[in-house]
């Protein structure tokens, strides 16, 4: 049995898609914290959207790496 080669080329894309998912995400919550009386809920969204927003930070420092790994032939 055979490995796929590790096929790079859509992986900016990719990437870029997770990054716009997220960010949806962030503002669906900070909508859903905007219109709740809910305290626990508030919390529990505002707590998601800080490990969101940390994430950015690694998808954006990823999505770097690999345009440049793109522009360098991924070599």
């Amino acid at each position: 049995m055979k490995n796929k080669p590790d096929d790079r080329r859509d992986n900016v894309e990719k990437i870029q898609a997770s990054i716009d998912h997220t960010i949806q995400n962030m503002e669906l919550a900070e909508e859903t914290i905007a219109i709740t009386h809910d305290e626990k809920k508030k919390k529990a969204l505002e707590a998601k959207n800080e490990r969101r927003e940390e994430a950015l930070g690694g998808f954006r420092k990823e999505i770097r790496d690999e345009a440049i790994d793109r522009d360098r032939g991924y070599k």
